[in-house]
């Protein structure tokens, strides 16, 4: 059994080892010291690295009391050796977790939630809640889970017996053989966990939910404490200061200038779309009328106006109209229409000519191919002479 120099204390940075075996894995090596300050992958929180020896670890794994250091490079079987844990990364996990404990212990107090899901991402971490939970909710529960930090409780790691844990209510996801580890926030959550905490809540700092999902019946919330809300506000903060300045605009009032672009764009946007259906018409107007097949290649078409085109042309009374829209190097999509014609055939030739997809019914069909524009012209007028 391997010697948890993290239960002892949370934050130990370097120690010492004796190594008692280092076996090869595949293109690594899994080193196991008689202790370690390196904390597993476990309870929803991702391994420690740092060095062995000198050496990189990438992951540290516990079975069965044991707990394997992944490393490039073997160690040699009872020498000793310095070990030294990543103290930034380590830190910034203990951070998001204790206020992970806070934030769930507040939902399941005040709106009997569970948590029922638990993940640290590098990003941020995750928590899955098994009830709705309002943006305003979140708010208060926030607010409460700061004042927490505030008041630097001091955060207890207790290893109570199987008579005081019957008498105990806390938090757990699963059903715990042999000795159960628990954490406590007083005032704010008990739970078992088996990870590293801080040692006062003031070392979390500062607590921020920044954002909510409907998930599985409850809410998946996301959030980020100390460094890392920082970080997240600093960049945000950065943001907002560039539009500030691109709009001419004081940063408290960047959401509201938005809004009025998104709204001026919308409209310009409208006048663009009718400007362009009368180009249409006017491109329309200059085709015969009574045309046997009449094919168009358009760059500037987006959305339903490939189609209008074809419908256009149709009116001119043409038996065949084909609008194909964009270019050579990035492929066409097309529309074709005949009221006389089933131009179900006309699809399947130009999928299976040029990489195509699409089809429709008898009297429309539409898709996307790649080809060349002269090419692709031969091949309509080839589909048109031939008797489907």
């Amino acid at each position: 059994m391997t010697e948890k120099l993290f239960y002892e204390d949370s934050h130990m940075i370097t120690f010492s080892a004796i190594v008692e075996a280092c076996v090869k894995r595949g293109e690594y090596y899994e080193a196991v010291l008689n202790r370690t300050a390196f904390f597993p992958e476990g309870g929803g929180q991702y391994a420690d690295t740092g060095v062995i020896g000198g050496e990189s670890v990438l992951d540290v794994q516990e079975r069965e009391g044991i707990i394997y250091h992944k490393m490039k490079t073997p160690l040699e079987a009872g020498q000793t050796v310095e070990g030294a844990i990543d103290w930034e990364e380590r830190f910034s996990k203990m951070q998001q977790h204790s206020g992970e404990h806070i934030v769930s212990g507040l939902v399941n107090a005040m709106y009997g939630y569970d948590n029922v899901g638990f993940h640290m991402g590098r990003d941020a971490i995750t928590m899955d809640f098994s009830g709705v939970l309002s943006k305003e909710q979140l708010k208060e529960i926030e607010q409460k889970a700061n004042e927490a930090v505030v008041k630097n409780l001091d955060i207890e790691v207790l290893y109570p017996s199987k008579e005081e844990l019957t008498d105990m209510a806390y938090r757990s996801k699963i059903e715990i053989e042999g000795q159960v580890r628990i954490v406590r926030v007083p005032g704010y959550d008990t739970c078992a966990c088996c990870a590293p905490h801080v040692k006062k809540t003031g070392e979390i700092g500062l607590i921020k939910l920044i954002g909510v999902q409907n998930y599985k019946g409850g809410v998946r919330v996301s959030m980020l404490c100390g460094f890392r809300a920082i970080a997240d506000y600093e960049e945000k903060a950065e943001s907002v200061k560039r539009i500030s300045v691109m709009l001419s605009a004081k940063e408290a009032e960047v959401a509201e200038e938005v809004l009025k672009l998104k709204e001026e764009i919308a409209s310009q946007k409208g006048k663009l779309i009718e400007m362009q259906r009368t180009l249409l018409k006017y491109k329309v107007n200059e085709i015969p009328e009574n045309q046997d097949l009449v094919i168009l290649f358009e760059s500037g078409l987006e959305g339903s106006e490939p189609r209008e085109l074809m419908n256009l042309v149709l009116e001119k009374k043409a038996e065949v109209a084909a609008v194909f829209a964009g270019n050579d190097d990035k492929g066409y999509r097309y529309v074709m229409g005949s009221k006389t014609r089933d131009m179900r055939p006309f699809a399947k030739t130009l999928n299976e000519l040029f990489q195509g997809r699409g089809g429709g019914k008898p009297e429309m069909v539409q898709g996307s191919l790649c080809g060349e524009e002269e090419k692709i012209r031969e091949a309509v007028k080839a589909c048109k002479e031939k008797a489907f």
